[in-house]
């Protein structure tokens, strides 16, 4: 089936997602390994991708303890809203991430160490139709948040790195996506620029100051 000659951002990631081969590299230029081109999948299934010492894949109702554990934790929050979110808060963020994939064709992964399944944390592209000044311009937006055992290892590089090489696939060569980061949160802004985003303006979102990085495709 051919793929259109103009497509969105949308309707490439519903008709092509990837599912890469292992490979032992937790570097940020790990580059999975394609045999053959995507093929057209349902999307509403997330595929799952492997690095070295990851699992990513769909969230699933098993992984609410552990979704609901990582963000009543302070040190998660602290840079994100600033207070641990109620169990109801997210409930409603593990349906969104489960609606990503079914409406848009894109979305979140839970991460998962490979060898012991223990839970590392959260990463993704979403569209959060934020309120943003000056908006994102339909831009996907990567996110990212690891539990705190998690942090400090390179496990948060390893997993976007691996969900950047799936968005140049999925969204197509020099697709835009986009991240909002706090102006404090240094190890999250070392993260986005291993990973090829660039600070791009200063923006204002719920009234405070937000750093906006962006990055293209191949």
């Amino acid at each position: 089936m051919g793929t259109p000659a103009a497509i969105s951002n949308r309707e490439r990631a519903a008709l092509y997602m990837i599912s890469p081969s292992a490979r032992k590299s937790p570097e940020c230029n790990w580059t999975p390994s394609v045999t053959e081109m995507p093929q057209p999948v349902s999307p509403a299934i997330a595929p799952v991708l492997e690095t070295g010492r990851l699992v990513l894949r769909g969230h699933r109702l098993t992984d609410f303890d552990d979704v609901a554990a990582m963000w009543r934790d302070p040190e998660v929050v602290r840079f994100i809203g600033g207070r641990p979110f109620t169990t109801e808060e997210s409930w409603s963020r593990l349906l969104r991430y489960v609606g990503h994939w079914t409406a848009l064709g894109f979305g979140y992964w839970t991460i998962r160490e490979r060898d012991s399944g223990r839970f590392v944390g959260e990463v993704g592209f979403a569209d959060y139709r934020r309120e943003i000044d000056p908006p994102f311009e339909g831009a996907p937006e990567i996110g990212w948040a690891l539990a705190p055992w998690a942090h400090g290892r390179g496990l948060a590089t390893e997993a976007v790195s691996a969900v950047v090489a799936w968005g140049d696939q999925a969204f197509g060569p020099a697709a835009r996506t986009a991240c909002i980061i706090s102006p404090e949160n240094g190890a999250s802004i070392r993260v986005a620029e291993k990973c090829g985003y660039a600070l791009e303006r200063t923006a204002s979102y719920r009234g405070a100051p937000t750093l906006v990085f962006a990055r293209s495709g191949l």
